[in-house]
């Protein structure tokens, strides 16, 4: 469902600070993710790589490019006056990145 669009002539909305906030939160967790794939592949350098070492690594590195990749278009969308509403299906995608990623940290702490 869009939002409803704006009368012909009507001034654009003053968003505040919502955007900024929301693009913020979108760079911390692209940087989180960014710490977990360094440390992923760190660790599976550390003493020798194993292949299931080097395969965890190279799938948080993955993981993390998609969620990235999903970031910068998120990010660049709300730069508009008027963002477009975020998709069930981006938003799906982004969440199971981010719990994947999460799992991958837990693993390299464990």
């Amino acid at each position: 469902m869009s939002p409803p669009s704006a009368p012909p002539g009507a001034p654009d909305r003053d968003p505040g600070l919502q955007p900024e906030r929301t693009r913020l939160a979108w760079r911390r967790t692209t940087l989180t993710g960014a710490v977990i794939a360094v440390l992923a592949a760190k660790s599976a350098l550390h003493g020798g790589p194993s292949t299931a070492a080097v395969v965890a690594a190279a799938l948080c590195a993955v993981l993390w490019l998609g969620f990235l990749a999903l970031a910068h278009r998120r990010i660049h969308a709300l730069t508009a006056s008027r963002p477009p509403v975020l998709v069930p299906r981006m938003a799906a995608t982004a969440v199971l990145c981010v719990i994947a990623l999460a799992v991958c940290g837990a693993a390299l702490v464990l």
